[in-house]
């Protein structure tokens, strides 16, 4: 296992940014680790990656101890961070031989850095100065100093910030494609990212974990019966008609005609709108209903 937390708590003077957090991540493993802003996970990457000490607690990276091999550890770790702090005055290649020096002095293996230029996609920035680039090419330079010495661990904090969305694709399938031998720890707060690349999902809120599931099993945290129903009649019935027929548990009029309803109920409302309709001598001109989806479940987790 790639990454351990036991009981991993900071504080800032008398705040709590994070409250005995514990989990583990797993090599080949892509974690999606979200949480509202503040709840605490720019700390916990900082201390997995070294550059701040919990106040208390273990991390454990390969089995090193962080706090007793913090330079070990950081030769294992590839770190984007959120604010991605490059300097500007320097020209991209001549950046990225910069980084990559820095590691060769520790006898690390460097990816070539021709390579990690045409991986990341700056081929045609990179004979610019970095402070001439646009914020989605910055955030590809970050992402190429975080993969230069091809790390075992990936921490990448709002790696896609910034970016269009072709570039974002781009850099979900590099995610993806290091995903498959390294274990990588992405902070996001687009939804679709996540439900795109990663395996597992860990959720923070207020400094504490409160889900650690695989994708396909994250959605089990939010009421399993819940139905959301959204129809449009060809004119307005009486809203408390359509309550009592459908016996949903909330009926809202969105629109002339259009109408969504929630039912915590395990029959499905469906049939009853249609025989409501048939009854009332309604026209049903369109009748969906929501999936369950990631933002649903992350807001009735962090709320």
């Amino acid at each position: 296992m790639s990454i351990i937390a036991k009981e991993v708590s900071k504080l800032y003077g008398t705040q709590k940014a994070l409250d005995s957090v514990s989990f583990e991540v797993r090599s080949g493993e892509i974690v999606a680790f979200l949480g509202p802003n503040g709840a605490g996970k720019s700390t916990m990457m900082k201390i997995i990656t070294g550059y701040i000490p919990a106040t208390s607690g273990t991390v454990l990276v390969n089995g090193l101890d962080v706090m007793t091999n913090n330079l070990e550890i950081k030769k294992k770790i590839g770190y984007l961070p959120e604010n991605n702090p490059l300097y500007p005055e320097m020209y991209v290649r001549e950046y990225l031989k910069f980084v990559a020096s820095i590691y060769r002095a520790k006898k690390i293996k460097c990816v070539g850095i021709e390579e990690i230029i045409e991986i990341t996609g700056l081929s045609g920035e990179s004979n610019k100065k970095i402070g001439s680039l646009s914020k989605g090419y910055r955030q590809r330079v970050g992402l190429a100093q975080a993969l230069i010495h091809d790390p075992e661990v990936l921490i990448l904090d709002e790696a896609t910030t910034g970016l269009d969305p072709n570039q974002i694709v781009e850099i979900r399938n590099l995610i993806r494609e290091a995903g498959r031998e390294k274990t990588v720890m992405l902070s996001t707060h687009i939804m679709q990212e996540v439900e795109a690349i990663c395996d597992r999902i860990l959720i923070v809120d207020k400094g504490r974990i409160v889900a650690d599931e695989n994708k396909a099993d994250i959605y089990g945290k939010i009421k399993k019966n819940r139905q959301i129903v959204t129809v449009e009649f060809n004119k307005d019935p009486q809203e408390a008609e359509l309550r009592a027929a459908t016996r949903a548990d909330t009926v809202t009029r969105e629109a002339p005609g259009k109408w969504r309803l929630e039912s915590d109920s395990p029959e499905d409302i469906r049939p009853l709108i249609f025989a409501f309709a048939v009854a009332n001598n309604l026209t049903v001109l369109s009748l969906s209903k929501e999936e369950a989806n990631l933002e649903e479940v992350f807001r009735e987790l962090t709320k």
